[in-house]
């Protein structure tokens, strides 16, 4: 089984079976994504470094202008996918094996639990992480 039919597996909402292939599969990267929280989470990293580890755990590149304060944490990683101009605070934990979606100019508050999409231009937070408000021009 290879990465994209475990992502489509767990987009189908498809059950995982203790040691079957899908099961394996997530096994490792799960690990892999502790392996790279750890690293994130336990050294100062400039912005530069933090996007390179955030791109490595979602297996996709991030825009330059993404910003996360660590730590951060993810249960799965390669089902998390951002917009441009998103800010994710500091202690945030996404559960992304279903897949989560961040818009466009979406902030991530302090501490919040990310289990499912943040719709763009608007902030988020809580436990689980939920609307707050939209962001307008006088944010920016």
């Amino acid at each position: 089984m290879l990465l994209k039919d475990l992502l489509d597996h767990f987009n189908a909402g498809l059950p995982v079976e203790a040691g079957d292939s899908a099961h394996q599969l997530l096994v490792e990267y799960s690990n892999e994504a502790m392996r790279i929280a750890a690293e994130l989470n336990n050294a100062y990293h400039t912005p530069e470094e933090v996007r390179r580890l955030f791109s490595s755990l979602i297996g996709k590149p991030v825009d330059d202008t993404f910003m996360l304060f660590p730590p951060f944490n993810s249960d799965f990683g390669k089902n998390i996918t951002v917009g441009k101009t998103v800010f994710i605070n500091s202690g945030c934990k996404f559960q992304d094996q279903g897949g989560i979606t961040i818009g466009d100019d979406a902030v991530i508050a302090a501490g919040a639990v990310v289990t499912s999409d943040v719709a763009a231009g608007t902030i988020v937070g809580g436990v689980p992480a939920r609307f707050i408000r939209e962001i307008d021009a006088d944010d920016e």
